[in-house]
Formats: structure tokens, C-alpha cells, sequence
């Protein structure tokens, strides 16, 4: 199989380069300037072991690659606010011996929160749900980094919207002679929703930095509890706290990185790059969609989404928002929901 890598930034870069060091064929999609590095200097994989320089094969989109491959897969990696434009570039493309991309090729969504899989199912005929557990992070182009040791990530997939394969099956045999563990599950929903409660706190990371005191825990752990609620009042299940951990144990330990300082996660990053855009609408969004559904309010999730937004919209500087005053808002926010 060959795995074209659509987004080759923290958690695309890593998994096509961890893939591609175990002898696997891998396309990186890229645009901008880490689309240029990486053409003209290769992908800069820093990970435990050293800094390793994997030269690929680097397309900004599909029109570069012609007729796609009847064995290829196609693994979306871009955040989701860019998930729509990157589906309908790809949907169309032609396969070898007929038959378009999304009648005939496999797509693997590689992304946080939950909403990508449904946007590609209305496109994409085999769609694969994926539980990223990777800490990885691209801040500079053409370089991309994962501290995580003596694997580099666990990688829950399955069948969307539910279901197991061969092609699963497959794809994670590749995975686990490439630094990941990858279950193979009926149920990924379930771990994916399970991830998002996580996933809540990057808008709180992005917009006031690593959560380090316990004024930022203690906030954290009510917008998480309104997750929870949320999620409860939908009959929406997910794996426990429990659960979790008993798959992780010390599978993926970060240690220190050379020159690659991991000041926060995805959020954080998009802040600190300047894209202009932030994933916030799909995660702490996501909560605040279904609490109107459901009837739950969610005024942390609402105001972390706002404040997100407007620094990615803004630019402001990652980290910039002392947390004593965001704990202010929270605090106004609750009050406006008695």
C-alpha cells in the first residue's frame, strides 16, 4: 500500500515519517512553506532517537500525483476547520482502471474531535475513523517532532461510523512496525469522544499558556465537567479515565527533545504559527452543539471557542491571557447562566 498523507504537519508529518522509516511508501501533502522544506530539505523527524531526515515524494495537492493508485490510502490529516476544502480536492480524483478517490480509495481521519468523519462519509464511500493519542508538534517548516518513548503514539481506528475491516487490519499492521500501537476496534467513537474530553483544554493552552497552577486544573476540570454532561445527557458513550490509562500505561513516556521545546498542543501550535485558524469550533464547539441539542448549558466551552477564535482571527501571541483573568470571565460566564 501506498499512504498519501494529507496535512504532513505534528500528527500527519509523524505518523508519514514513522511510516516511511519501517519501509513503507508515503506521499506527504503539504502547502506554504512547509510545503517548500519539505520539497527542498526533506522532512526533519525529531524523535527520541535522534533527528532523522526522510526524503519524500511532496505534493501540494492532487492535481502533483495524476491518477491515484487502486492500492493507495489516503490518510487526512488536516485540522478540521480545513476539512471540507481538502475532501472535495480529493474526492474527484481518478483511480487506475476507473472509478473516482471516494468510490474506491480508503480515507483514514487522522484528526481531533469527531465531526471530520461525517463531513467525508458524505463524499467517501470507506471512511475510517482514527483516535490520535500522539503528542507531536510542527511549529517550523519541514520540521516535525514526537518526544514520546518507547512508542511514539497509540492509534485506536475502525471502520466509521462503526465496524472493523481487513483494510483496518492492514493499516495497523503497517502502524505497529512503525513505532505506534494500533488497536483495531468496532467501536473508535467511542475512544474518539473519550479524546475530546481531553482535547477541551487546548483552547485553555492556547490562550493562556500550559495548564501548570492549580487555579488553571481547577478550571480546567469544570470545563471537562461540562463535557461529561453533555455528553451523558446525549446517551453519547466513551471510554473512562480508567480504561484509558490501562491502554496507555507508560507505552508513550515524553522525554526531552533538542531544540524542539513542546510548549503546548495543536491549539497552541496553530497560535503560534499564525494560521489564523484554530480547531476550537470542533472541540469545545462541539460541546457547546450538543449541550443546545440536549438542553445542557455550556458557558466554558462557549467562551473558550470565542476567546479562541478571536486570537486566532486577532493573531495574538500564544499564552498571552494571564489566567487569573480568564478564571474572571469563567466566573461571569457561570453567573450569566443562574
Amino acid at each position: 500500500m501506498r499512504y498519501i498523507v494529507i496535512g504532513a504537519g505534528a500528527v500527519g508529518g509523524v505518523v508519514g515519517g514513522r511510516l516511511a522509516g519501517s519501509g513503507h511508501e508515503v506521499v506527504l501533502v503539504a502547502r506554504g512553506a512547509h510545503f517548500e522544506a519539505l520539497r527542498e530539505h526533506g522532512l526533519r523527524l525529531r524523535v527520541p532517537e535522534g533527528e532523522l531526515v526522510h526524503r519524500l515524494p511532496v505534493a501540494d495537492g492532487p492535481g502533483a500525483l495524476g491518477e491515484l493508485r487502486p492500492d493507495d490510502v489516503l490518510v487526512l490529516a488536516v485540522k478540521t476547520q480545513d476539512s471540507v476544502a481538502a475532501l472535495q480536492a480529493w474526492a474527484a480524483v481518478p483511480v487506475a482502471g476507473g472509478g473516482t478517490a471516494a468510490e474506491r480509495l480508503p480515507l483514514f481521519c487522522a484528526q481531533n474531535g469527531v465531526e471530520s468523519q461525517r463531513l467525508a462519509l458524505r463524499l467517501f464511500r470507506r471512511v475510517y475513523g482514527v483516535c490520535v493519542w500522539l503528542p507531536s508538534t510542527y511549529v517550523e517548516p519541514g520540521v516535525v517532532s514526537a518526544a514520546g518513548r518507547p512508542l511514539t503514539g497509540i492509534l485506536h481506528l475502525g471502520r466509521h461510523p462503526h465496524g472493523t475491516d481487513e483494510t483496518a487490519r492492514l493499516v495497523a499492521a503497517d502502524l505497529g512496525k512503525s513505532h505506534f500501537e494500533a488497536p483495531v476496534v468496532a467501536d473508535v467513537a467511542r475512544w474518539q469522544y473519550a479524546k475530546l474530553l481531553g482535547n477541551l483544554g487546548n483552547a485553555l493552552e492556547a490562550v493562556t499558556g500550559p495548564v501548570a497552577d492549580e487555579e488553571a486544573t481547577a478550571l480546567l476540570r469544570r470545563v471537562r465537567a461540562e463535557g461529561t454532561a453533555v455528553l451523558d445527557a446525549a446517551g453519547i458513550a466513551y471510554a473512562s479515565a480508567e480504561e484509558q490509562q490501562a491502554v496507555r500505561g507508560d507505552k508513550v513516556t515524553l522525554v526531552p527533545l533538542d531544540g524542539t521545546p513542546r510548549g503546548g498542543g495543536s491549539s497552541w501550535q496553530s497560535l503560534t504559527r499564525g494560521t489564523g485558524t484554530i480547531e476550537a469550533d470542533y472541540l469545545n464547539g462541539e460541546i457547546a452543539l450538543l449541550g443546545r441539542l440536549h438542553g445542557v448549558p455550556t458557558p466554558l466551552n462557549e467562551l473558550l471557542q470565542h476567546l479562541a477564535n478571536t486570537f486566532a482571527r486577532e493573531r495574538r501571541e500564544a499564552g498571552s491571557m494571564p489566567v487569573g483573568e480568564l478564571v474572571r470571565r469563567a466566573d461571569e460566564a457561570l453567573a450569566g447562566t443562574r
